[in-house]
């Protein structure tokens, strides 16, 4: 990175009287651009896009990760400063060195009384992004309308306008919609994480740790049944969880209900096998 007033606008943002050393660039995932910022007051994780692409994605990220700071037990990643510089949005939050080790009860735990923080409707006041769509999450008093209205409906309809699904998973979407309120039980909106598989979660020091939110208030089922995309969670997490936040009934029987909405995130994204997932599923149903 050479860009000298990026790196003054950004020394500005962390104190007059940080001095940085240098950016090495590290992994962070495939749509922002992410470094290792070296100062003289230690390590900085710097995340930048170009403004125009995502205008509110560090914005919200900021936002979430605040939330998750206040109403959870996970070490959340602190928030130093966040966005824009001619046409760069960026997020600076502390530098962690995670370890993909370690107390997988406690995770358990600490999900259970996060999905415990809860609110009167599902959804949250603004749109976030999970990966780089955004999520709108407008509040809804029921789960299943929410799920359909804005999560299945508008993601289905853009997957078939990208050619990814047909007419057929339409019309078979159409009427596992029907049957959704008879299918999910009635619980109230739990805060979620939003995007929980694998590559968001870590551990710092011991202790669980999440990062990289979509957050709003759902059916806690939506995060459990993430959990078990890409590899999925040791058992002792889910067993520690049932022990505090036991689910309800049958909940295994709707995980695949739940996942449609990340496998249509994917298919959206990167098409291929995850649209042939989700013809399954809706086959299944």
């Amino acid at each position: 990175m050479n860009n000298n007033s990026f790196k003054d606008h950004l020394e500005n943002q962390l104190g007059k009287t940080v001095e940085i050393k240098s950016f090495k660039r590290v992994s962070g995932g495939d749509i922002n651009d992410c470094y290792k910022i070296k100062s003289n007051k230690g390590f900085f994780f710097l995340k930048e896009n170009i403004h125009d692409r995502f205008p509110t994605m560090f914005e919200t990220e900021a936002k979430g990760l605040k939330i998750l700071r206040e109403h959870s037990n996970f070490y959340i990643p602190n928030v130093l400063s966040y966005g824009n510089h001619e046409n760069k949005s960026y997020l600076i939050l502390e530098w962690i060195d995670f370890n993909s080790n370690g107390d997988w009860t406690l995770f358990g735990v600490n999900l259970a009384l996060m999905h415990k923080q809860q609110a009167s409707q599902f959804g949250i006041d603004y749109s976030n992004y999970i990966g780089s769509l955004v999520q709108d999450n407008k509040e809804y008093d029921n789960w299943s309308e929410f799920y359909i209205n804005q999560r299945l409906i508008p993601l289905s309809n853009k997957a078939f306008d990208l050619g990814r699904i047909d007419q057929q998973d339409i019309n078979l979407l159409e009427k596992l919609t029907k049957e959704l309120p008879s299918i999910f039980p009635d619980e109230k909106p739990s805060l979620l994480h939003g995007d929980l598989w694998s590559g968001n979660v870590a551990f710092f020091n011991g202790q669980p740790s999440i990062y990289d939110p979509a957050i709003y208030y759902g059916n806690r089922e939506m995060d459990l049944a993430m959990s078990h995309l890409f590899g999925g969670f040791p058992s002792e997490m889910y067993q520690a969880y049932q022990d505090v936040y036991p689910l309800e009934k049958d909940w295994e029987s709707r995980i695949e209900i739940c996942q449609l909405y990340p496998l249509l995130v994917h298919v959206i994204l990167f098409g291929g096998h995850y649209s042939m997932a989700v013809k399954r599923i809706l086959k299944r149903f």
